[in-house]
């Protein structure tokens, strides 16, 4: 297509519909941008809607800074059904009228799961134990044991409450399985619950508000202004501290050379490696490297995200 040599290294927010996968999402866009490397940061379940980050050109290779973002989703908590999913793809396996529940109950309990707390991963889930995923097993009618994992639920609110139906906004960290969080509040409710449905509306600084569909996306790259909603690495990357390099440094970093820029000084104390990124005097963002504050030793070159010959 005429507009693929404009597109450059990015990421588009596309706001997924229900029915796509985060796979079919990655292929359609790698189709509409005539082969560009195209990949994706923080699966979705094909039956949830919103916010997918779709990774384009030397993207891909920065998402394992993307997906430690937090998220934030509304979700419908459906009270009285526990699904062997945990979500409403799944068979029934219990039914409990909920109509019992106070709101005083659903507030106190709700409360409870603010915060830092341990959550077991689905069956239903990619997680793999023993190298195979956990969803193979779930289908095989095998359980698999599992060791829970640290998350944190920032926000948890009641948005609204029709019939057996709860509305949520949660604001999680990374790994929090929300369809796990619903049947966990179903069952210390003691009628059971599962996700009935699931908007994501933001990935770190990645809003719903800012997203487009798969056809507006196709519709801009079409008439060649797709690139005007192509988010550039150094803005999704801005929570890495930076440092700017002298001209000996950058050509010695774009060759894998590790390099002691000044100000190395000012990086947050941590006792684990800090990574940086890495920029020339004009500001452009050249490479992500490592600093390891323990060793006082130079800045060691992790990711190269520029060639050399494009500064000449």
């Amino acid at each position: 297509m005429s507009s693929t040599s404009t597109v450059a290294d990015g990421v588009l927010v596309i706001n997924k519909e229900a029915g796509w996968t985060s796979h079919d999402i990655v292929a359609k866009m790698r189709a509409v941008l005539g082969g560009v490397k195209v990949g994706h940061a923080g699966t979705l379940d094909p039956a949830a809607t919103g916010v997918l980050p779709v990774l384009v050109g030397r993207a891909t290779r920065v998402s394992e800074y993307l997906v430690d973002w937090d998220k934030e989703y509304r979700a419908i908590l459906r009270l009285g059904e526990t699904t062997d999913t945990q979500d409403a793809t799944g068979k029934v396996l219990v039914r409990i009228d909920p109509s019992a529940v106070r709101e005083e109950a659903l507030c106190e309990t709700i409360g409870r799961f603010r915060g830092p707390q341990r959550q077991m991963p689905p069956m239903y889930s990619a997680v793999k134990v023993g190298g195979r995923p956990l969803y193979k097993a779930a289908r095989a009618g095998e359980t698999v044991d599992r060791a829970e994992r640290t998350i944190v639920i920032h926000a948890l609110d009641i948005l609204a409450v029709e019939g057996r139906d709860v509305t949520l906004n949660v604001v999680c960290s990374k790994g929090t399985y929300i369809r796990t969080l619903c049947s966990d509040i179903g069952q210390a409710l003691g009628v059971g619950g599962h996700l009935y449905a699931l908007q994501r509306r933001r990935v770190g600084p990645l809003s719903i508000d800012h997203a487009l569909t798969v056809a507006q996306a196709e519709a801009q790259a079409a008439i060649g202004t797709l690139q005007r909603h192509l988010i550039g690495l150094d803005h999704v990357l801005d929570q890495l501290p930076v440092l700017a390099l002298t001209e000996d440094q950058v050509r010695l970093a774009l060759h894998g050379g590790a390099v002691s820029p000044a100000g190395m000084e000012r990086l947050p104390a941590s006792t684990e490696p800090v990574s940086v990124r890495l920029q020339n005097q004009a500001g452009k963002l050249l490479a992500i490297g490592i600093h390891d504050a323990r060793t006082a030793g130079p800045i060691k070159i992790r990711k190269v995200l520029t060639e050399i010959e494009s500064l000449d």
